[in-house]
């Protein structure tokens, strides 16, 4: 089965450059491409295709003649701008055309797109957002919520453990997750109300494996797979890691550890929770970005990742 896989040509500061190089390394890296549907300008787009030599018969094209800017109301914008390349994409979603749409265009745009357009899965009260952080032992492991969601309930957290374990073991290729609470201390007990609501819940739900609270020091070793927390802590945490990269490199310090804390070697961050994949891609996105992007578009829809997670969150009887 080959699966339709929609790209925002007109998303990000480097677009659309950035994005169709990106798409010629994805074709380079196989030998049975997905089905790309690309939307955006053709006036600026078709040069570039022919500069890559993408040949027409690798994709299929929807034209469309405004664009979201980074900064724009995300709401407003999707509403003012129906024939703008995110608007289009999240039509073709909602839709059926395209099975996945990737953009690095405005953020917030995209999560509107991805609540109103396709809405979440059955039983999720609230989609979240996570992120690689990599392990010094060379593994990987995936921090969640990190911007989605500021302020949380215990419940949420326990849904996004939950959602966190799926991506883990199906993406990742961790057999058995190992669930942490992102807390000040290890003890139970420890933390604000919302870190000591949540433990009992994590520590009862018996489709994670859950090992207790985790401290800011254990993020990058092996203490835990799946590290839960709101989004306001999660975003300190995401910007802080991208900043060990760009220290590294304004210093001059080369290490393959630091390298791994470049965003562009992941893509960009999936929205989990919402019935199709939606992956949201850094704006400053270069093409090794949007490579990975749509390879991560694939392995979700290969691994059927939302289809997993729905029979996860649904009710135990």
């Amino acid at each position: 089965m080959s699966f339709r896989i929609g790209i925002d040509l007109m998303g990000g500061d480097k677009a659309p450059a950035e994005v169709i190089r990106g798409i010629r390394g994805y074709l380079d890296q196989t030998d049975s491409p997905a089905s790309l549907h690309l939307i955006g300008d053709p006036a600026l787009a078709n040069p570039l295709l022919e500069e890559e030599k993408i040949a027409a018969s690798t994709y299929a094209f929807h034209a469309t003649t405004e664009i979201i800017g980074m900064h724009e109301h995300p709401t407003r914008a999707l509403k003012e701008k129906p024939d703008s390349s995110l608007a289009k994409g999240f039509q073709l979603l909602a839709t059926g055309q395209i099975d996945a749409f990737l953009s690095a265009g405005n953020t917030g745009a995209m999560l509107v797109g991805s609540l109103f357009s396709i809405q979440a899965l059955e039983g999720v009260i609230r989609p979240t957002m996570g992120t690689i952080m990599p392990k010094l032992n060379g593994g990987t492991g995936l921090i969640l919520d990190v911007g989605l969601n500021a302020d949380c309930k215990p419940e949420h957290l326990n849904q996004f453990a939950v959602m966190g374990t799926v991506y883990a073991r199906h993406i990742l290729g961790i057999k058995e997750p190992r669930v942490g609470l992102l807390n000040v201390g290890e003890e139970e007990g420890k933390g604000n109300l919302l870190a000591q609501a949540t433990y009992p819940l994590l520590r009862e739900n018996t489709s994670i494996k859950f090992v207790g609270n985790i401290e800011g020091r254990d993020l990058m070793g092996d203490k835990a797979d799946v590290m839960v927390c709101e989004g306001f802590t999660g975003n300190i945490l995401l910007k802080m890691a991208e900043s060990l990269y760009d220290m590294a490199k304004h210093t001059g310090i080369e290490h393959p550890f630091l390298d791994r804390f470049h965003f562009e070697n992941y893509g960009g961050t999936p929205v989990l929770g919402v019935r199709k994949p939606v992956i949201v891609g850094h704006g400053i996105s270069g093409s090794l970005a949007f490579t990975n992007m749509i390879r991560l578009a694939e392995q979700m829809l290969q691994t059927d990742i939302l289809g997993n997670m729905a029979i996860e969150l649904a009710p135990k009887s």
